[in-house]
């Protein structure tokens, strides 16, 4: 039988990897954005061609001024069947929410899934220093939060 002289060694604990939870990590960054000026009918057109139902409103400097939705642009043209002109009038500014509800970058997704809930909307704007850097959804957090191991939570 042979023995070691190297004595005991130690095996380095396995280091276990805690995934991110903060907004930055889980959010969408490329986003389809509108501007304040853009007719409401080209917002349409984007809506049904890429399949999403709203996005966020920036200017030229990228700073967060609204969000349009389908809702939105469904006012619009039920408003135009009332009125029997069933053109689709105006820019993004007269439809668009305008008083919206931004979440921070460095915010923690348990937070963000409480605000969903509170709030009872789809997505929030991420947002930094006034600019517009993301989108984080409802499915966003669902698939962060189905990555955690019960170690880690």
């Amino acid at each position: 039988m042979v023995k070691s002289f190297q004595g005991v060694r130690k095996v380095a604990p396995k280091e276990i990897k805690v995934p991110s939870l903060r907004v930055a990590d889980h959010m969408a960054t490329k986003l389809i954005t509108f501007k304040p000026d853009q007719p409401i009918f080209e917002v349409i057109d984007t809506l049904i061609s890429n399949k999403i139902s709203g996005g966020p409103v920036v200017n030229n400097d990228n700073e967060l001024v609204g969000v349009i939705s389908e809702g939105d642009c469904l006012k619009e043209l039920v408003k135009g069947k009332y009125d029997n002109i069933p053109t689709l009038s105006g820019n993004v500014e007269d439809h668009m929410a305008k008083e919206v509800v931004s979440i921070s970058p460095d915010e923690n997704i348990f937070e963000a899934a409480k605000m969903f809930l509170n709030r009872r909307l789809r997505r929030f704007p991420v947002v930094r220093a006034g600019k517009l850097i993301g989108q984080i959804s409802q499915k966003d957090i669902m698939k962060a939060v189905r990555d955690l191991r019960s170690s880690t939570w």
